[in-house]
């Protein structure tokens, strides 16, 4: 999917434009407020997967014990490698 950052007033006076874009183009605005990132224009029928679709989905995989292991093991590792975001209320 196409992601393209705006600013919130040129969102503002092309609104009509963007909405047709999101809808037609399957387009994703970032909508920027003096620089910085503060909301996002998206297709509604974006698929978002959520920590109870994976744990889902985990459930009915059927992985051999070594590689499970080996799951387990990187998901730890990407864990250890994640970074609070700086602003811990968004």
């Amino acid at each position: 999917m196409k992601e393209t950052a705006i600013s919130v007033t040129e969102a503002a006076r092309n609104f009509a434009d963007c909405v047709n874009r999101v809808h037609y183009q399957n387009v994703t605005f970032v909508l920027l407020k003096n620089g910085a990132p503060v909301a996002r224009l998206a297709p509604n029928g974006e698929k978002v997967c959520l920590g109870r679709d994976l744990a889902d989905a985990l459930s009915k995989a059927d992985l051999p014990a070594g590689e499970a292991k080996a799951w387990r093991r990187d998901l730890g590792k990407a864990r250890k490698a994640l970074k609070p975001p700086a602003n811990r209320w968004r």
